[in-house]
């Protein structure tokens, strides 16, 4: 009999922690999960989900719009945000539920209230003592907010997706995925939005993309501001100034930081047991997921491997086939297919230009940009990209990248073909889908010229 509470306890009930504890419970150990907010973690209840609820809201307005190019008549339509948001909340709780089931079929004790270590094998959640043979942590990352005079006037996308009434005007600070998306939905529901850049936008993209993305949101009214970072928020009447580094003051109705997110572990007691961390405050763990300290554990956002949801979720199982099922892996972060749900969206998988570059020295390029088919007949200033990137010795692929409806469904299907180790010639052998503009995948052939 074990002289611990449970064989394995999980911090965070997220989607990674989730599925660890139902996966490891399955092995027939005792396992309990520990959530301080509510089960179902951030993609479920704060990021990925309710916030592409609100991207489909977006694309209405458009939608409405084309539809007079196809023959329909229809009235000028209104938008009711309040409604949209309890919508999107009924929705999160049916979720929540779903996930809270999960565990408990599963067999998984839940605690609410948030984890602090004692020792290596003991933690306290909510005043009570809990031991563990093994503990996981999983809990996720929020929003990061500087440190400035006027951030309590500010939200994140936490609050952002609560928001009861619309703002006529936004100021967004940042230009990673969460910025152009949350930009995109205000701009398309009516906001006049402002987004803050410091230096680059969507860095870590390829550049091609990026800079289309970068037409596309001026071409819908969003204004772009570059340089600098915000140095004060000052409440006026009615509104609040938003001043920046380099002496620029913007006047808003709401101030909304997308300016990177930090990991979940302040307070957690990790100094306690001598578990180390990353420079950027990440958990530090080898490529089984195991920290500093032999039977702790961490995965998905809390370690900054690769902060997406299915990461977080291969993660996972590899962790419990590793330590419960006697069959090691390594999670494996190759051609891993992602999105971005701006407007238009970003679908990509591999390296991009400057990577493949770094890779293999010199690569083979193929782009296509075009007006999509939908749009011949509405003639909106509306465009796809696409991208592709070969390395000429060996002729595999090693990027694709599109900006463009659809981005992100075509995306995954390249996953699986990129991952296999497909080549340009598998890509030119394959029948196109006509018309659709995923067959512009299987249809370029003149490679770009060198600059």
């Amino acid at each position: 009999m074990s002289n611990y509470d449970y064989d394995l306890f999980v911090i965070g009930a997220g989607s990674g922690g989730v599925r660890a504890a139902r996966m490891a419970a399955a092995t027939g150990i005792k396992v309990g999960i520990a959530e301080g907010r509510r089960v179902g973690g951030t993609c479920v209840l704060r990021g990925c989900v309710p916030k592409k609820l609100l991207v489909y809201a977006a694309h209405y307005a458009h939608d409405f719009e084309d539809a007079a190019a196809y023959g329909w008549r229809v009235r000028p339509p209104t938008h009711e945000w309040a409604h949209l948001i309890a919508a999107k909340n009924q929705e999160t709780d049916r979720l929540n539920g779903i996930y809270i089931n999960l565990l408990k079929n599963a067999g998984v004790e839940i605690h609410d209230g948030y984890a602090r270590f004692l020792d290596n094998h003991t933690l306290d959640v909510a005043g009570r003592k809990i031991t563990a043979k093994r503990i996981l942590i999983g809990s996720g990352a929020r929003p990061f907010v500087p440190d400035i005079p006027g951030k309590e006037y500010s939200i994140t996308s936490d609050e952002a997706l609560d928001l009861m009434s619309r703002p006529e005007r936004i100021a967004i600070v940042g230009a990673g995925y969460i910025a152009v998306e949350f930009a995109g939905i205000f701009a398309e529901l009516g906001s006049e939005v402002t987004l803050l850049v410091r230096s680059e936008l969507l860095r870590g993209f390829d550049r091609d993309v990026a800079n289309e993305l970068e037409a596309a949101l001026e071409r819908s009214g969003i204004k772009l501001v570059y340089g600098g970072e915000v140095s004060s928020i000052k409440k006026q009447d009615g509104d609040y100034l938003l001043e920046t580094s380099e002496g620029r003051n913007i006047e808003t109705d709401l101030v909304m930081f997308a300016a990177g997110r930090v990991p979940n572990i302040e307070g957690m007691g990790l100094e306690n047991i001598g578990v180390e961390l990353k420079s950027g405050g990440t958990i530090q763990v080898d490529e089984f997921s195991q920290t500093s300290v032999a039977n702790i554990y961490a995965i998905g956002d809390v370690t900054d491997r690769m902060a997406l949801t299915p990461v977080a979720i291969h993660e996972a199982m590899c962790f419990v086939d590793t330590v419960y099922k006697d069959t090691p892996r390594s999670p494996n972060y190759d051609f891993v297919p992602t999105a971005v749900f701006s407007q238009p969206p970003i679908g990509t998988v591999g390296l991009d230009e400057d990577a493949a570059k770094q890779h293999c020295g010199k690569v083979d390029v193929y782009t296509s940009r075009f007006r999509p088919m939908k749009h011949t007949l509405t003639k909106r200033d509306h465009f796809s990209f696409m991208k592709l990137i070969v390395n000429p010795e060996t002729d595999r692929v090693l990027g694709c990248h599109m900006i463009g409806d659809d981005a992100a469904e075509i995306a995954q299907g390249l996953g699986i073909a990129l991952k296999m180790g497909a080549t340009k010639a598998d890509f030119d052998a394959t029948i196109g889908i006509h018309p659709t503009a995923a067959e512009e995948f299987v249809t370029m052939r003149e490679k770009r010229s060198e600059n």
